[in-house]
């Protein structure tokens, strides 16, 4: 064959494949199997049994006494529960006493929210910028922390705080002109609870440091150094940058936070031995002593119902802001 037949010689067109699921003989997908549409719901199965169980008996056995008259005679079970319709709630709800535990209740809880995310937030952002192995004794410390049972960390800071022998005191009367030597931390409520608020801080802030941390490692550095280079200080380069970033991971947190300072029992149970004055009281303690102190469970279970309720509510803003977020991205 010549160079001239090589060069004219024709090439035989390519044929073109079908394209997938229409191959002879292979019908088209119609779409997808509805057989694997349960496969998520058969795994989920026994989370949510287990969750049925702890969690969703006692909520509707909470809801049947909190209509209810139930006391003693009721639990020993020489009377028949009786229906008590809505007394118990306008009962609580028309209460002076009530109200001002709800206050104090939200004060505390947004106090302590507060002062956790700022620390925990400040903390974060030093341990980005410590060595290695700094940033990891600090850690060591911060998880040791978080891991101390509650009941521990009470009796701890009941000698801190303590009239007699509290070394917060030894320490405050080794300064120029001061003299807090047998000063009582719980004389008044304010200041009693400002106590109580610190411990709850301490016992939160290692989680918070953590999470946000971890936070922290996924802010591109480039948009950081950007943003110095355009003349941003350090204050507008973490509010232009680093806080929208973070901001899903600051939003679950500080409902987290809400969710557990509002729900705050054995730090003011313990701290008080067991027996909280009238200014210490809050929606969890002023429920547990209603229905176990006074024997009013029907009271107590509204009460209760009515944190749940308020809880509800922080849930819902959590809610809402998680799928602001979702759509802004």
């Amino acid at each position: 064959m010549s160079a001239a037949d090589t060069t004219t010689a024709k090439v035989p067109p390519v044929r073109q494949s079908p394209p997938s699921g229409s191959q002879a003989g292979t019908p088209a997908p119609r779409g997808k199997s509805k057989s694997g549409a349960g496969i998520p719901w058969l795994l989920l199965a026994p989370c949510l049994l287990v969750l049925l169980l702890v969690l969703g008996y006692p909520l509707i056995r909470l809801v049947t006494l909190s209509f209810q008259k139930f006391g003693q005679p009721q639990l020993w079970g020489f009377q028949e529960a009786e229906s008590a319709g809505l007394s118990n709630f306008t009962a609580i709800l028309g209460d002076s006493e009530f109200w001002a535990v709800v206050l104090r209740t939200v004060i505390f809880a947004a106090g302590a929210v507060i002062v956790t995310m700022v620390l925990g937030m400040a903390i974060a952002l030093l341990l980005q910028r410590v060595s290695t192995w700094v940033k990891m004794l600090i850690n060591i410390v911060l998880v040791a922390s978080w891991g101390m049972p509650i009941i521990v960390a009470t009796a701890i800071f009941k000698w801190i705080f303590d009239t007699d022998y509290g070394v917060l005191n030894w320490l405050l009367s080794r300064l120029p002109g001061v003299d807090m030597i047998g000063h009582n931390w719980f004389a008044s409520g304010p200041q009693g609870l400002a106590v109580i608020m610190l411990l709850v801080v301490w016992g939160a802030v290692p989680f918070v440091v953590i999470t946000l941390s971890a936070g922290l490692t996924q802010v591109p550095k480039e948009l950081e150094e950007a943003a110095r280079l355009d003349g941003a200080g350090a204050w507008k380069v973490f509010r232009y940058v680093t806080l929208p970033i973070m901001k899903p991971i600051l939003v679950m947190l500080t409902t987290l936070s809400v969710i557990w300072d509002m729900g705050v029992f054995p730090q003011v149970y313990v701290m008080r031995n067991g027996h909280p004055e009238a200014e210490f009281q809050l929606l969890t303690t002023y429920s547990f002593d209603r229905a176990f102190v006074v024997n009013d469970y029907g009271t107590g279970s509204a009460i209760a119902l009515v944190t749940v309720v308020l809880l509800l509510g922080v849930v819902a803003v959590y809610m809402r802001q998680m799928l602001k977020i979702g759509d802004v991205e």
